[in-house]
């Protein structure tokens, strides 16, 4: 029971870093500033997803 409810978690997290990976390349934000939250978003997939839901760009600003 322990893996199903760990590998269902997974898939929600690679869910939600692909969501914000998309997200990220449609802001209207600088390519460096993209990459830069994209390499957050890769290498630490809950917190940097976290971080990005919080400060990172919208509507443009970053």
């Amino acid at each position: 029971m322990d893996i199903q409810v760990g590998g269902l978690l997974g898939l929600l997290i690679l869910a939600a870093d692909i969501w914000a990976i998309i997200n990220i390349f449609q802001s209207s934000s600088p390519n460096l500033n993209k990459l830069l939250w994209i390499l957050l978003v890769l290498l630490l997939p809950v917190v940097g997803l976290i971080i990005w839901f919080f400060i990172g760009p919208r509507g443009g600003k970053v």
